[in-house]
């Protein structure tokens, strides 16, 4: 067989290796949404984040495979960076959460230090007028967000501030998401 020949087989046997590379690690502004983590989390933390909600009519989440990356900026102090789905599976209201991977399976589990804040992250397929959304008491507490329009996309529903103009609001990027225990 000649050399010209074996290249090309060469390269195929190549391709498997190069489609399982992971995802390239990105600075914490270039995600979708990005913050601070604040708060005194032990010894080496194992800082992971995960998207958890309730999606109409109840399908519950709770992922953290989706692509982040936390970076350390001083003592208990990180800036992070987490890509939120294009096009999650069903419309819903969701949180993103940072926890204490402490056995280190990359899922949020019961019994794992976590902190959260009280912005909720809307996704509707639709620009639209919602119903109140009731969350399952075991993703942290039966809070009940009220009925609202939102825009087609991601929009956040800051619950420290009255419902209205500007809240919920609208965005593809956001950088202002803080988590802090």
């Amino acid at each position: 067989m000649r050399a010209a020949s074996v290249l090309p087989l060469l390269a195929l046997g190549l391709l498997p290796l190069t489609a399982c590379r992971p995802q390239e690690v990105r600075p914490p502004e270039a995600y979708a949404l990005s913050g601070t983590i604040a708060g005194d989390w032990g010894q080496s933390p194992r800082l992971r984040l995960a998207l958890v909600g309730t999606g109409v009519p109840v399908a519950v989440t709770n992922t953290s495979t989706i692509d982040q990356n936390i970076v350390s900026t001083g003592v208990n102090s990180w800036a992070y960076g987490f890509d939120l789905p294009t096009i999650p599976s069903v419309a819903g209201v969701y949180q993103v959460i940072v926890f204490d991977d402490s056995n280190n399976n990359a899922r949020f589990d019961a019994g794992e230090a976590f902190a959260r804040n009280r912005q909720w992250l809307v996704f509707s397929p639709l620009d639209a007028n919602l119903d109140a959304i009731s969350i399952p008491e075991y993703l942290g507490g039966a809070e009940v967000l009220p009925a609202m329009s939102v825009k087609r996309g991601w929009n956040l529903y800051d619950k420290t501030q009255p419902l209205g103009s500007g809240n919920p609001s609208h965005f593809e990027k956001l950088s202002t998401y803080v988590l802090s225990r």
